[in-house]
């Protein structure tokens, strides 16, 4: 029974974090629910999900494009200093610390992706723009999906949408690019300070994978406006549902 809780959770996770995010929510629970405890949990299911991340920048391969004049390698190699740098925090912070401040990052996340264009504007208005500002956030962001990875892919879209992202395809490509990156650095500092449960992580990995593969292919299909509802939704759920655990 609890194999096949973390199988479907794994599934289900993986091709939530190619479309929208989140998967995380379905992972860390599954995974507490199993036995393991909250830090090792969010680790391990970082793990499983690595592979989800890989398969998702695959189905949307064709949408990837540099943003602005700022080339992919340069951002990826900004997301990898900033996943190392959270996953190195994470290690350090007590299970009730890590408890806590989830949900309010979840909240600024969700609330970030929905008024994301008229915020944009706004602080493009007041200086918030160019190379060096989207380099900034996107380090700040790799952070906290080191630390965290529930609701970074909502982080990410909406950090995309501050700069004046509009295409969901393509952010959702640059968004599981990046966070197959900074997460696969983060897996690396999980694995060295004994974080990861590798049996519970090894029988998630294939869902995980052929969920992300789906979730690319369907949500490629998905009408924009529909996709971007959705995306609000689980960030709201998250938020609600970590508030009251």
């Amino acid at each position: 029974m609890t194999e096949t809780l973390l199988l479907v959770a794994a599934f289900l996770a993986g091709a939530m974090n190619a479309v929208a995010g989140g998967g995380s929510f379905l992972t860390l629970p599954a995974l507490i629910y199993a036995g393991v405890p909250p830090v090792a949990a969010n680790a391990t299911g970082t793990v499983a999900l690595l592979p989800g991340y890989a398969s998702g920048v695959y189905g949307y391969r064709n949408d990837l494009a540099p943003v602005g004049d700022l080339g992919l390698p340069v951002m990826a190699l900004v997301s990898l200093v900033g996943g190392l740098a959270g996953a190195g925090l994470l290690l350090v912070t007590p299970d009730e610390v890590f408890r806590g401040v989830v949900p309010w990052l979840l909240l600024l996340a969700t609330g970030l992706f929905a008024f994301g264009g008229a915020l944009a504007a706004r602080l493009r208005s007041v200086g918030l723009h160019g190379r060096g500002a989207l380099l900034a956030t996107l380090f700040v962001v790799s952070v906290y999906g080191g630390y965290f990875n529930g609701g970074l892919g909502i982080l990410l879209l909406a950090q995309f949408s501050l700069f004046g992202m509009t295409d969901l395809n393509a952010m959702n490509g640059l968004k599981n690019l990046f966070s197959a990156v900074l997460t696969a650095i983060a897996v690396v500092a999980y694995a060295a300070g004994g974080a990861v449960d590798w049996p519970k992580a090894a029988l998630m990995i294939l869902a995980a994978v052929a969920g992300g593969y789906v979730g690319a292919r369907v949500g490629r299909r998905i009408p924009s406006a529909v996709l971007r509802g959705g995306i609000i939704a689980v960030g709201l759920a998250m938020s609600l549902l970590f508030f009251l655990k």
